[in-house]
């Protein structure tokens, strides 16, 4: 496949150095890990969000998950929970589902990066396509996004979470 227009335009527009990669189809950023043969502490993944009934996108390291209870604290929200395919997609709809990258401005979001992704030399993301993603150092990808930079994330311990008041 190819990166979509959109954003192969947006990236271009903002003169922003990257480079693209192609591999098989991989659905979840451990697969795009795994298949390109980098750590996982270096795949963003994207996980968009309802916060107090509005989409935002969250950024995060392939190998963590997001503490909601933190992220909920971090941004002032009383509500945060994953978003629905139903209640996104028609927002990204040059994106297969569930490969949008992480560009909040292009898509109209705010945009949380965690602080485990932005200590990141490089970094990896879906561009729209199963079957291809973008590389590009992280001070790149600050400069064309300039995220909200918080910790929200942890690596995943195979035990339940104490929820935190």
């Amino acid at each position: 496949m190819a990166i979509p227009k959109n954003i192969e335009h947006y990236l271009s527009e903002n003169a922003v150095s990257y480079s693209h990669k192609t591999h098989r189809v991989a659905y979840t950023s451990q697969e795009i890990a795994a298949i390109d043969h980098i750590p996982a502490r270096e795949v963003a993944k994207t996980v968009v969000l309802t916060a107090d009934h509005r989409l935002v996108m969250a950024v995060l390291p392939a190998d963590h998950v997001i503490n909601m209870e933190v992220l909920k604290l971090e941004i002032g929200a009383e509500n945060v929970a994953l978003a629905t395919e139903s209640e996104f997609n028609r927002h990204f709809p040059s994106c297969e589902p569930g490969a949008m990258p992480p560009f909040g401005k292009l898509f109209g979001f705010p945009l949380y990066c965690d602080r485990a992704l932005a200590g990141q030399l490089e970094i990896e993301f879906n561009a729209g396509t199963h079957t291809d993603t973008i590389r590009m150092t992280f001070s790149e990808f600050d400069r064309l996004e300039a995220p909200d930079i918080l910790e929200f994330s942890e690596k995943p311990t195979g035990r339940p979470r104490a929820r935190t008041a």
